[in-house]
């Protein structure tokens, strides 16, 4: 799994960078990101919040107590979900206006912009009935235990939009203004777009075929036991619309920055760009263990084993904790060096790279409560409970929302650099509230010392890694001068340094779960 996540990552990472050359970092390319943000927020808030978080306890369970397997009880499930996407994705088409006007306001000043993004949301859209399709099939695997096709498949989509960008920049001219695109070019990017998660959905039907599924449209949902599903999905429902309202309010206040600065690159575009590559890490670790714990964890609470769950949870927290602690480090040391590398090419610049260098420092630090909430969550997920979920949701989105509007009236040059700080804060205060609810859930805590003695030791190796780190890149900087070359030199160099001395100090101070990650130990 961490396999097809890493080479999914990095196809996706490939992908971004031709973006970036393609539209910039500015206002041009905060249009189309906006627009291709309403499908996925949609779908989440539809449907994808509840089948993530509350469908794979389902299936596993009916699949053990259903006298045919649960094979009825999935396609009930399967023909429920797509008869939402369809209805949900034809609606939302219908009503792009109203719905972009949401993220960015039509204005005299900023109408070009606003009627831009609407036309790239009215291609976009129907991404929703595909990213739906793609999650209910990869749960109907992942209660099967098949988690291998869900994890490679995203690489065919990123291969259609690397192809997509690659053609763009080859054959048409870049618009340095939103007033220059045409028709042709939005035309190529809003098809091409969707045309890849409709490939990556399409591409696992022959593996849920393989796996045993087969799909008989039923439409007998009453007295079929979907109830305890609908009833916990309502909770989840509240949650994706929390975390909606602060993302909704964040990318209202990041447009509006790339509205004052149209070529600057201090805006939503960048704040987009460096949130991405701030996930990577949690993306290949931490979902790869939550895809593979939650279902064993699910039959660990429904047999009663919270000692087996409990223990469960600590073990991947510790074990995620060897690689997410010193990526976060390394986004603090080499913020700026990365985003040049990445970033400083084609319709941007090392000028326009840097606001998102220092956004991508003040996510930095954010990945570790970032990643231990996204795990601590699933521990709540295994006993069904979606409404204790809901309330940290709301906790964390009142702190961010907060933070946030603050840098958007006292921080005018750097508002949305703070926004990523501030996202981080919140993090931080809803992992606390969460843990100790957790261990009420449990009835126990998950720490007996063992989870703290290790993240103490993972947090000084890496800190004192940053520090080596950044002097490192800082002692090469100017030797190759400001571009490509003198990117890839200061990376690298802070890189290797970094991850040198985090080894040896996480050996000296006897971190024993590096010799649970492959080449470390």
């Amino acid at each position: 799994m961490a396999g097809g996540t890493v080479v999914s990552r990095a196809s996706g990472l490939i992908r971004q960078v031709l973006q970036a050359a393609a539209l910039g970092t500015g206002l041009l390319a905060t249009t189309y990101n906006t627009a291709n943000t309403v499908p996925t927020s949609l779908y989440t808030l539809l449907i994808g919040g509840a089948l993530n978080a509350v469908l794979v306890p389902q299936l596993v369970r009916a699949r053990a107590t259903h006298a045919d397997g649960g094979r009825a009880y999935e396609q009930r499930l399967v023909t429920l979900v797509v008869s939402v996407l369809a209805v949900g994705t034809v609606l939302a088409v219908w009503a792009a206006p109203e719905i972009v006007s949401l993220y960015i306001r039509d204005t005299p000043k900023e109408h070009e912009a606003f009627r831009l993004t609407v036309v790239f949301a009215r291609f976009l859209l129907p991404q929703i009935f595909f990213y739906g399709l793609f999650a209910i099939l990869g749960q109907v695997l992942n209660a099967r235990e098949k988690f291998g096709a869900m994890m490679w498949t995203p690489v065919l989509n990123n291969l259609v939009l690397v192809a997509m960008f690659g053609v763009y920049l080859g054959m048409m001219t870049v618009p340095h203004s939103v007033a220059d695109v045409t028709g042709t070019q939005v035309r190529w990017l809003g098809v091409g777009t969707t045309l890849g998660i409709a490939v990556q959905a399409l591409a696992l039907i022959p593996f849920a075929r393989a796996a045993g599924f087969r799909f008989r449209p039923r439409f007998d949902w009453r007295g079929a036991g979907l109830g305890s599903g609908v009833h916990a999905a309502k909770w989840t429902l509240l949650f994706v619309l929390t975390n909606l309202v602060a993302l909704t309010v964040v990318t209202h206040y990041a447009n509006a920055a790339d509205t004052q600065l149209p070529t600057a690159g201090v805006g939503y575009t960048a704040y987009s760009y460096a949130q991405t590559i701030w996930m990577l890490p949690q993306s290949v670790v931490t979902v790869s263990l939550v895809t593979a714990l939650l279902p064993r964890m699910s039959k660990a609470a429904a047999e009663g084993r919270i000692g087996d769950l409990r223990a469960d949870l600590s073990r991947a927290l510790r074990v995620s904790g060897v690689v997410i602690v010193p990526a976060a480090f390394l986004f603090t040391a080499l913020g700026p060096d990365i985003a040049a590398l990445l970033f400083a090419h084609g319709a941007a610049d090392a000028a326009t790279a840097q606001p998102l260098g220092h956004m991508l420092q003040a996510f930095g630090l954010g990945l570790i409560p970032f990643s231990a909430q996204y795990l601590l969550l699933r521990g709540f997920y295994a006993f069904e409970d979606t409404r204790t979920p809901f309330f940290m949701a709301v906790w964390i989105a009142v702190v961010n929302i907060a933070l946030a509007t603050a840098c958007h009236q006292l921080l005018p040059a750097w508002s949305v650099t703070g926004m990523a700080g501030a996202y981080t804060v919140s993090y931080f205060a809803g992992l606390v509230l969460t843990a100790r609810l957790l261990a009420r859930r449990t009835g126990g805590r998950l720490d007996d010392g063992t989870l703290r003695g290790t993240y103490a030791k993972l947090l000084c190796a890496g800190g004192g890694g940053a520090v080596a780190g950044w002097a490192a890149a800082r002692s090469c900087a100017g030797v190759l001068g400001d571009g490509t070359a003198g990117a890839i030199l200061t990376t690298t160099v802070g890189t290797l340094a970094l991850a040198l001395v985090y080894l040896l100090l996480a050996k000296m101070l006897k971190a024993g779960e590096l010799r649970r990650i492959p080449g470390l130990g």
